[in-house]
């Protein structure tokens, strides 16, 4: 049995009813679904056209981001004079795929290049000097850092001593010394005007090729490349919005209807069918294989594999992927097993988890970081020693800050970076324990009971009997789903149960509510702990959960995702028996 959870149910604050229904009018759409949309800001026609229409055109003009006439120079510069130019790209999705992005349209555009990934576990995240060298020993006078180097400056300066220029193209947060790089390209960086700023490595790194294919007068030649941004950005869970929206939404058609010989290999060594990939399988089917290779070896073969133009090599480079998914989920699964043990010792004094052993694989970490906060909903930090010192992986819940947590605490650490929700660290072993005491401490000082206490948030409440085909086909142009535009959460009050729920798989829950004499199949991922919550004194329930279809027969039908479940309070009245 999966561990029971007690969420708070909230329902997004009803927006204005008169723009509600103008645009249910305009659009002919059910009330729910123009609810939804208002709340995401989509409450004119014109707004919901680019929404449902997304389109190439409206990408911002890549000239606007700081530095970018800088770097497209250099470039350009370094193509004419045949320098030589390396890529630095990173061992994750984004970091793989902006590298395979960069290095194939340096190469299209006449560049000699060539692309560099640091190991992992030898040489950690980011830019290195053990990384420069080797491309000053590959006769490098130009290096391109993709998804990395905006905390870099000390690097930047060893790069420039020895003779290496240097562009960033990055979207982390930069400290307050900015690397006195040729140009330094990341929307975050002070006095940067780029209009969105949730851009992905790739999707900055996107945004240089369109400046330079522009610069060219070519630059319809960059939308071949709009799938390894699809991947990235969906990998890298940044908002799913304005312009990661649009490059998605494009990167899936690409894939799908032409995917390239490397990620077709993928795709179809991850048991996916080509033609149907949505954000979901690239998140736990594709984005996983491909981050396998960086956590337990060399990642540079999840880039031979992307830009391999041979199907059948290919195919044998994603089988290498899918061996490692299997070895790196063995030894997830032990060290998840482990840390659920260390864990019990202290649940009930500290506010966070914080847990080192020198013999955890560094690659697997993060991981069962995430998996130790869906387990307890508590922030976690996992940490191994690497070289003689504790390094690890921080996961935080909704609505605490880790990374500013963190830096709270900044002088008991060697290093940190991150984001609010996910972060990297670096520890002295002799001062394991004052970290943990300090860091504690001001986890204890920012955690509420409403933060330890798993929310869901409802966009609307629906009838059942709204679920239409047509309603259908419009819940699916919300596509691709992903933060900051997930798939609809809806509640339904007073159904009844069509069926007696049963256990599926390990621990998912299935089965058929009923409502105004209409049936729909209902499955809980998980969910099997509601099971108790249902007796034969309750006749009526309340369901949260989002839509999906079920391909039965051949023919779609729509299928209830349940997230919870709870006796109606107050009693709806039943359908009436024939």
């Amino acid at each position: 049995m999966t561990t029971k959870k007690e969420y708070r149910w909230r329902t997004a604050a009803p927006p204005p009813l008169s723009a509600v229904d103008q645009l249910a009018k305009e659009l002919s759409l059910a009330p729910s679904l123009a609810s939804v949309l208002v709340n995401r800001g989509i409450d004119t026609f014109e707004k919901a056209r680019l929404y449902f229409r997304p389109s190439l055109d409206q990408l911002y003009d890549p000239f606007l981001m700081d530095g970018m006439h800088l770097a497209v120079t250099r470039l350009l510069a370094a193509r004419a004079h045949k320098e030589k130019v390396v890529v630095y790209g990173d061992y994750d999705v984004d970091g793989t795929n902006s590298a395979a992005m960069l290095y194939s349209f340096f190469l299209d555009i006449g560049c000699d290049t060539s692309y560099y990934i640091p190991d992992r576990i030898k040489e950690g995240y980011g830019i290195t000097n053990f990384g420069i060298d080797q491309a000053k020993n590959a006769g490098a006078s130009l290096m391109v850092a993709i998804d990395c180097g905006i905390t870099a400056a000390e690097q930047v300066k060893y790069a420039t001593s020895i003779g290496i220029e240097m562009i960033i193209c990055d979207h982390h947060e930069p400290s307050e010394d900015i690397p006195q790089a040729i140009a330094v390209l990341d929307p975050l960086k002070p006095g940067c005007l780029y209009p969105f700023k949730y851009l992905c490595g790739c999707g900055v790194g996107f945004k240089f090729i369109q400046a330079i294919a522009r610069t060219l007068g070519n630059e319809s030649m960059i939308f071949q490349y709009t799938d390894f941004v699809a991947l990235a950005t969906t990998a890298d869970i940044v908002p799913l919005v304005s312009e990661n929206r649009i490059l998605v939404k494009f990167g899936l058609d690409l894939i799908n209807d032409k995917p390239r010989p490397g990620i077709r290999a993928l795709i179809e060594g991850a048991g996916l069918k080509v033609g149907s990939v949505q954000t979901g399988q690239i998140v736990f089917g594709l984005a996983p294989r491909i981050n396998a290779v960086g956590r337990l070896g060399d990642a540079k073969r999840a880039v031979e594999m992307l830009i391999s133009k041979d199907y059948y090599a290919a195919v044998d480079m994603a089988r290498v992927l899918e061996e490692e998914n299997l070895t790196r989920r063995k030894i997830d699964e032990d060290v998840f097993i482990h840390a659920q043990q260390l864990a019990k010792d202290y649940l009930e004094v500290d506010g966070a988890i914080i847990l080192h052993q020198e013999q955890w694989h560094p690659g697997v970490i993060g991981i069962v970081a995430s998996r130790m906060v869906e387990k307890y909903y508590r922030p976690a930090i996992m940490m191994t020693t690497v070289d003689g010192v504790a390094k690890g992986s921080a996961r935080s819940i909704s609505g605490f800050n880790i990374h500013q947590a963190l830096k709270r605490v900044e002088d008991k650490l060697l290093q940190f970076g991150g984001h609010k929700y996910a972060a990297g660290l670096s520890v002295a072993i002799d001062r394991l324990d004052e970290f943990k005491e300090a860091f504690n401490a001001v986890v204890k000082e920012l955690l509420t009971d409403d933060i330890l206490t798993p929310e869901i948030i409802i966009d609307a409440e629906l009838d059942l009997a709204d679920l239409t085909p047509k309603y259908l086909r419009v819940l699916k142009q919300f596509a691709p789903f992903g933060p900051k535009n997930m798939r609809p959460v809806f509640v339904a009050r007073g159904v009844e149960l069509a069926s007696v729920p049963r256990i599926v798989g390990k621990n998912h829950l299935r089965m058929k509510v009923k409502r105004n004499g209409l049936t729909f199949d209902c499955i809980g991922f998980g969910l099997d702990y509601l099971r108790e919550r249902i007796e034969p004194r309750h006749s009526l329930y309340d369901i949260v959960f989002s839509i999906d279809e079920s391909d039965f027969t051949g023919s779609q039908v729509p299928q209830l995702k349940m997230k919870d479940l709870r006796p109606s309070v107050p009693p709806v009245t039943a359908d009436v028996p024939d």
